[in-house]
């Protein structure tokens, strides 16, 4: 039995029944990461000291009778969410010796639950990317075709799931970043409701955007995970005290009762030919399994990206500001002016694609162009917010693809970063509005690539999203499906 290999409900029957251990199932992770991380390059950090000391721990607990739904479940997590004592880089250079005094919230909770945290996955440098191409630690491999991207800027931690080098993963999505990287790696990624699960701990991007999440092997896991992670959080500001559903007690094989909307703007030129007919197909098994399907129409989604990349970057402009060489990360000790010292750590520390978005987000806060620029597209996302709510006026959830095209080969867009830009049309918006969705696999293109199916909620309704998940799930087939490494 190939226990890296299996899903986190699945290693919870063994786990509770004593037919395994967590060192057992630790050890086989371990092994397949020394299998195949030379091809993937899933991870930045790999603490295998400490994930061998936490099965331990997770193995003494169990047998005491104590241990949460995660006990002994050995996982990943995307290097900007804070870890006391390991290593957390953000995929930059400028925080390359910086070893957080605290977890962060989601991470505190997971260790609480019992988990077993195997190291820290590869990202775009401070989230910022859709291929992990901009990681100052190399670019991870996709597993199921290692020339292609594996999305970004969760593309670590979708890579190692699919690779089978954790059991799930943690990952945060700004415009995307959990829901095309799962995508384009074939297992299922959720972006929770802004407010959902805590952002204390999470390095800042995009702070009205950012928002943690789990990828994961298949739907009953994503629920799981999410469960683990949410709640109210007094230390995170943004956090909404609501009351946590059982997501699990939510799977079920139909979608009775439920009307899927059709957004008429995700459907139009430029979505590869196999991604539409992959995306229709799953469309047609959700109905199906009971659901009724009603076009709607999402007006505003053509500004999403032009309003995403202003608001986007100067929300990064002011949150990077702490970055200065003073404080922690890297510094520039060979000058001998402040200032200099400033603008030369910064220079060095940041990568290219940081300092563009920096630049950017400066300017359009900058005094006589605030207006034009960020009050424009705070204006316009309050239009999308509008649409959205207008659509739930007439459906529960809404179907799209995730991506208007399975995964494309490492550095075919690295010289025009406007193309990866837009290749974040159909997931910005959801960002935009606070709205939860997730990617979950429908389909393969001809040249073996995964493409995924988004659902997306009103909020708090991911309850909804994952009955329609699953009811899709068990009717595609395509859980378990593996790639060949």
């Amino acid at each position: 039995m190939e226990l890296h290999a299996l899903t986190i409900h699945a290693l919870q029957d063994l786990l509770a029944s004593g037919e395994i251990s967590s060192l057992e199932l630790t050890r086989s992770v371990l092994d397949r990461i020394d299998g195949v991380e030379p091809k993937v390059n899933a991870y930045i950090t790999l603490d295998r000291d400490g994930a061998l000391a936490q099965a331990a721990a997770a193995d003494t607990q169990r047998q005491r009778g104590e241990g949460g739904s995660l006990c002994g479940i050995p996982l990943s997590i995307k290097d900007v969410l804070c870890t006391k004592g390991l290593r957390t880089t953000a995929g930059s250079k400028i925080l390359e010796p910086f070893i957080p005094p605290y977890d962060a919230t989601v991470v505190e909770k997971l260790r609480n639950n019992g988990a077993v945290i195997l190291g820290k996955v590869s990202m775009d440098e401070f989230a910022m990317g859709s291929a992990n191409e901009n990681c100052a630690y190399g670019t991870p491999k996709n597993p199921w075709n290692l020339a292609h991207v594996c999305g970004g800027s969760s593309g670590g931690s979708a890579a190692s799931v699919a690779a089978d080098e954790c059991i799930a993963s943690l990952g945060s999505d700004t415009g995307g970043s959990i829901r095309q990287p799962a995508s384009h790696c074939g297992i299922v990624g959720i972006k929770p409701t802004y407010g959902r699960v805590s952002r204390f701990g999470l390095l800042a991007y995009a702070s009205s955007l950012d928002q943690v999440g789990p990828l994961a092997k298949d739907v009953r896991d994503a629920a799981i995970m999410l469960g683990a992670i949410s709640g109210y959080d007094p230390r995170d500001s943004t956090s909404v005290n609501q009351k946590v559903p059982d997501y699990t007690a939510a799977l079920a094989p139909d979608c009775k009762g439920l009307t899927i909307g059709i957004p008429k703007e995700y459907f139009g030129a430029g979505l590869d030919p196999e991604v539409d007919e992959a995306v229709r197909r799953g469309i047609a098994l959700l109905e199906e399994a009971g659901g009724k399907t009603v076009e709607i129409s999402l007006p505003h989604t053509e500004y999403g990206v032009a309003a995403y990349y202003i608001i986007a970057p100067a929300e990064a402009s002011s949150n990077l500001a702490r970055y200065d060489g003073v404080r922690y990360g890297f510094r520039d000790h060979d000058q001998d002016e402040l200032l200099e010292m400033y603008r030369h750590s910064r220079s060095q520390g940041f990568g290219e694609e940081v300092k563009r978005r920096i630049i950017i987000g400066t300017y359009a806060l900058s005094s006589g162009y605030y207006d034009a620029y960020y009050k424009k597209a705070s204006q316009v996302r309050t239009l999308i917010v509008q649409d959205y709510a207008k659509a739930f006026s007439q459906c529960d959830l809404l179907v799209s693809p995730v991506t208007p095209a399975p995964a494309w080969k490492i550095g075919a867009k690295i010289d025009d970063p406007l193309s990866v830009y837009l290749s974040d049309i159909l997931t910005i918006c959801t960002n935009l509005a606070g709205l939860p969705g997730m990617s979950v696999p429908c389909g393969m293109s001809s040249s073996g690539l995964p493409i995924g199916l988004q659902l997306q909620a009103s909020h708090f309704s991911e309850e909804k999203i994952f009955r329609a998940a699953y009811a899709l799930e068990q009717r595609l087939g395509l859980a378990g499906n593996k790639p060949q490494l």
